[in-house]
């Protein structure tokens, strides 16, 4: 176990009367939302009279102390290779997934997976525990991703994605600069026998494809875009792009000319989710990529050179 006698308190607070931890830390207003607080006691940032307190519900008395840890970056990073633990609760994790790693496993790799990662973090504290898998990403492309915690939500969110998930959104750097600068690609997606995605400006019997693009900047040879999708279908963003005469940098199944940066320059940033046990919507942000970042600072020195 952590020795966690070097935690740094950042505030303390005396309970007055009974409650609820997470209702009294909200009342007390510790952070500026109800979201920012529970992500404290996920991130087990909450002790009361001295003892690590993880439960929302926590029944609270009289005379209690609660403090609030400043947060401790080394100890999910050392357990979570390759992904960072955004939010958690009894029913779900939502998780930011580095380029690299792949969502679930393969008959190629079956160890090196987020799936596995988290099931390995859930066990520590319950050895029945498991996490359910609602969604995948590409193991080249990084960004936000939500695990259940059982069976029956994941049951739920497979029949009820669209209400539950009303925002997903991307952002990735593509080659060239978009004409016009922002849009909307409509087409029909089919899967070929090498598991490529094929698409069809026509009605030709595939699935149905719609995403909207919007270009944040353009600098050089290389544009940043916002991707907000209408469906969700295999490689929809970067067979859209392909498209477009556009394709995202590094991503040459679909291509791309190079790879700069060793991976493809696709993220999943944002994502707003209905919780189905309470209701709440919860929206979760994660910034560019130092990776893609520097790709896009690069070419601004380039510029400059030029």
């Amino acid at each position: 176990m952590r020795n966690t006698t070097r935690d740094k308190v950042l505030q303390e607070i005396k309970v007055d009367q009974p409650a609820q931890l997470l209702d009294f830390l909200v009342q007390k207003e510790v952070r500026k939302s109800r979201n920012a607080v529970k992500s404290l006691l996920a991130h087990k940032q909450i002790k009361v009279n001295g003892k690590l307190i993880t439960q929302f519900d926590f029944e609270l008395k009289a005379k209690d102390k609660v403090s609030v840890m400043k947060y401790d970056q080394s100890r999910k990073e050392k357990r979570l290779k390759g992904l960072k633990i955004v939010f958690e609760d009894d029913d779900l994790i939502v998780i930011e997934k580095e380029a690299g790693f792949l969502s679930v496993a393969t008959d190629k790799e079956k160890s090196r997976t987020v799936y596995n990662s988290l099931n390995e973090y859930v066990k520590k504290k319950d050895k029945k525990a498991r996490v359910y898998v609602l969604h995948r990403l590409d193991r080249e492309v990084s960004g936000l991703m939500i695990f259940a915690k059982d069976m029956e939500l994941q049951d739920i969110f497979q029949k009820n994605w669209d209400n539950l998930v009303p925002k997903y959104s991307y952002m990735a750097i593509v080659e060239g600069r978009p004409n016009p600068k922002n849009g909307t690609v409509t087409s029909w997606l089919t899967e070929n026998k090498n598991f490529v995605m094929m698409s069809s400006l026509i009605d030709n019997g595939g699935l149905k494809s719609v995403t909207h693009y919007k270009t944040q900047k353009s600098k050089g040879g290389y544009s940043l875009l916002d991707f907000d999708l209408e469906t969700r279908r295999k490689n929809q963003v970067r067979v859209h792009m392909q498209e477009i005469g556009h394709p995202i940098v590094g991503d040459k199944k679909y291509g791309a000319s190079n790879n700069p940066i060793k991976r493809i320059a696709l993220h999943a940033g944002g994502l707003i989710l209905k919780h189905p046990r309470t209701g709440e919507l919860l929206e979760f942000k994660a910034g560019i990529p130092k990776a893609m970042q520097i790709l896009i600072s690069e070419t601004q020195k380039e510029r400059k050179k030029g």
